[in-house]
């Protein structure tokens, strides 16, 4: 393909992204309720399920408006050349080629956040605060922007280096060692993100002496899951909403529960959850899940080494020659879509991952605690109760509630 195909290719691409994006979201929004399910009776009434209905439009109208923004404006970088006259402009006064390409993407990655910033201010303090959701200050919004950026430079941009370098090295060879590079950074994140990540942007204490320690302590003996690393963390600092995570391996392994969750939920309910994320562990989810992505990695690796040195790419995008920065942008157009199918591909996977995590609780603890977890966290996040299943099949990483309920109690009864 010569270069003008290149450059339609990809605004088709962005185009059909955004209109496919959008439409699934659409049917999704204004796929209604007409009442209250039975098993629901006891959470939600009709005053709280059209709350959830008007939660669910304010989010659409406002993705809608972003994402329109944002289209436009790619749209307009690329049928203008703009991305090339960037290129174009720094290869005057930048000779390096490593450092023209960092700073090239400084400027992509800066411009690009200072647009999203508004947006971003907006959701967390105009919608977020219109539900009763937000709890975070002005002051921490505009602090976790700053370690955002700090952390952006050091790790991103140290990872962006070395890819870089070994694209100048090795040529197409580059792709396999940066694979092994990357694969290696994505276990020591695991290994050490709430030890090193987490606790800059968020307190992390060890769950006190409690009814509720007891009882995990018991639980994870019981099925004999060492559990030495159980934190509560400070989720109240910025929302009310509730959730609980768990992270490591090996001896690093951690329990995170949010302190908001602890608030919601009956210790027997949050000894549920904690069935189902240890679940997820001796399923052997989370080492399959980062096998995955590490495969998922080299494989975009392989096919970016294949397009790094197109000339089409860096001309469609308005450059002079081949650029390695500006191939690296229009292949992460050019690969949307391949993305888009893979990672629907995972969600399929993680949906099942979630029930097989639900049916292990269930027989280890106790069912009826989850399902009324699952309710309670449900409805406390004004979630779409009736998502459409379309968007359920691309978007969700989690099966829906009620079918999540209905599995569980088939679970009860079998």
């Amino acid at each position: 393909m010569d270069a003008t195909q290149v450059k339609y290719l990809l605004i088709g691409i962005v185009i059909f992204s955004f209109l496919f994006e959008k439409t699934l979201s659409f049917l999704n929004t204004y796929r209604k309720t007409s009442k209250v399910p039975k098993s629901l009776e006891e959470y939600i009434d009709e005053k709280k399920l059209l709350e959830s209905y008007l939660y669910q439009k304010a989010y659409f109208k406002f993705g809608f408006l972003t994402s329109l923004v944002s289209t436009s404006i790619t749209i307009i970088l690329i049928n203008f050349g703009i991305f090339g006259a960037i290129d174009i402009w720094l290869s005057d006064f930048i000779l390096h080629p490593i450092l023209q390409s960092i700073v090239f993407f400084g400027i992509i990655f800066i411009g690009s956040d200072m647009l999203s910033i508004p947006f971003d201010y907006y959701q967390t303090f105009h919608i977020e605060e219109r539900f009763g959701f937000n709890k975070t200050q002005v002051g921490t919004f505009f602090i976790d922007k700053i370690k955002g950026y700090i952390l952006s430079i050091l790790v991103g941009g140290g990872l962006l280096a070395i890819l870089l370098w070994l694209i100048h090295q090795m040529g197409k060879d580059f792709w396999w060692q940066f694979w092994l590079i990357a694969g290696i950074f994505m276990v020591i994140i695991n290994l050490f993100y709430t030890s090193l990540v987490l606790p800059l942007f968020n307190k992390l204490i060890p769950l006190p002496d409690s009814e509720l320690r007891e009882k995990i302590m018991a639980y994870a003996k019981k099925v004999d899951f060492p559990l030495e690393n159980l934190f509560v963390i400070d989720g109240s600092k910025r929302s009310s909403k509730a959730n609980a995570f768990f992270s490591g391996i090996g001896k690093r392994k951690k329990v995170v529960l949010y302190d908001t969750l602890i608030e919601q939920h009956t210790p027997d309910e949050l000894v549920a959850v904690l069935a189902h994320e240890i679940g997820h562990f001796k399923k052997k989810h989370i080492l399959k899940s980062m096998v995955s992505s590490i495969f998922q990695i080299g494989i975009l690796l392989y096919i970016l080494a294949q397009f790094i040195d197109s000339t089409s790419i860096s001309m469609a995008l308005g450059g002079e020659s081949s650029s390695i920065h500006l191939n690296i942008i229009g292949f992460t157009m050019l690969f949307s879509p391949i993305s888009m199918i893979i990672e629907i591909f995972m969600n399929m996977i993680s949906r099942k991952n979630e029930y097989e995590a639900d049916a292990f609780a269930k027989e280890t603890y106790d069912g009826k605690p989850l399902a009324e977890a699952l309710k309670t966290l449900s409805v406390n996040s004004l979630s779409n109760i009736n998502p459409h299943p379309w968007y359920v099949f691309v978007n969700y990483s989690h099966p829906p509630l009620m079918q999540r309920l209905e599995k569980l109690e088939k679970t009860a009864i079998d």
